[in-house]
């Protein structure tokens, strides 16, 4: 499990943050490889940071949304092109408050995410839309220090 830093906390509403660095309770952070399989292992570790928090109650919502965020970010933000091998060009990071929850999936792509409207016969399409479902808000950032890419990030109240 990482734990290095919370570098997405500078990039969440600079205006009014979602968490206050001094409640941070919990920081893990995942790199994944650009395949689809990395949306299993995205799920294991939100599942396994999860349990170790103690927020298990916590994992059908925030492993359906972690799956969607991280399943866009390697369909429409890798940008195979750019990567060198053993380059990782997804990164997950969970981050626990008192109060909050966020999960923010950083990749390559300076692209906005946009909610779909699927058709009713469309096989995809609604994973922004299952987001805004199962979360409390969700939103996204250039990231910042010169990096290339975005972080989207969701957020979920904690009783």
């Amino acid at each position: 499990m990482g734990t290095e830093g919370v570098s997405v906390l500078a990039q969440l509403e600079r205006r009014a943050p979602l968490i206050d660095p001094g409640s941070l309770a919990g920081a893990a952070s995942l790199r994944l490889p650009g395949r689809l399989e990395s949306v299993r292992s995205a799920r294991t570790f939100t599942r396994d940071t999860l349990a170790f928090w103690r927020l298990t109650e916590q994992f059908d919502s925030v492993g359906l949304v972690v799956s969607e965020l991280v399943t866009n970010a390697l369909r429409h933000g890798a940008e195979p092109h750019t990567l060198q091998p053993g380059d990782s060009p997804v990164e997950l990071e969970l981050l626990c408050s008192s109060r909050r929850l966020i999960c923010a999936v950083h990749d390559r792509s300076a692209g906005e995410p946009r909610v779909n409207e699927a058709g009713f016969s469309d096989e995809g399409g609604r994973g922004l839309q299952l987001v805004e479902c199962f979360s409390d808000g969700w939103g996204w950032r250039t990231r910042g220090s010169g990096l290339l890419g975005k972080v989207v990030w969701a957020s979920f109240r904690l009783s």
